[in-house]
């Protein structure tokens, strides 16, 4: 029986000292995990800040292209709308100048103007005044006589003309 209550002994104490073992393993463990927890939530946080100062610095360079965007789209919005002002503003001038004869083209008119006025004096007193008609079914051709004004010829069948 000693030898059973030896063995029983030993088995107790070797139980013991297991459960000791156990009990420190699980306060290792404990330790461990509360670490582990602190470990993981520096590494989320961690991960989290980069990710954050990632995202900061694309905001930041998204910014600016957009700035620069707009500076680029506002000088050229500006030149385009110099180029229209200046187009509106050239072209009527540029008409103006190609359609206004030059000091020789007015010369030229002037004393073209002043033939055709003496031509339409001496057609006018030769007779230009006459009021030319198509007249009857036939369209014969007709003039405007003056009544009042005595008539000519041998038969008397020459007529003066009305403005004459």
């Amino acid at each position: 029986m000693q030898d059973d209550t030896l063995n029983i002994g030993l088995l107790f104490e070797s139980a013991q000292a297991h459960q000791r073992l156990v009990e420190e393993s699980l306060a290792t463990l404990r330790a461990h995990t509360r670490g582990l927890d602190a470990v993981v939530r520096d590494e989320i946080r961690r991960t989290l800040l980069e990710e954050l100062q990632s995202l900061h610095a694309e905001t930041e360079r998204t910014a600016l292209a957009l700035r620069s965007a707009a500076r680029v789209a506002g000088v050229r919005t500006g030149i385009f709308a110099l180029a229209v002002s200046a187009i509106c503003s050239v072209a009527p001038a540029v008409v103006l100048w190609s359609r206004t004869p030059s000091p020789t083209e007015m010369k030229a008119l002037r004393t073209q103007s002043e033939a055709l006025t003496e031509n339409l004096a001496r057609l006018q007193a030769a007779g230009g005044r006459v009021e030319w008609r198509l007249c009857g079914e036939t369209k014969r051709l007709c003039v405007r006589v003056d009544r009042s004004a005595p008539a000519y010829g041998d038969r008397a069948d020459v007529l003066i003309l009305n403005g004459y």
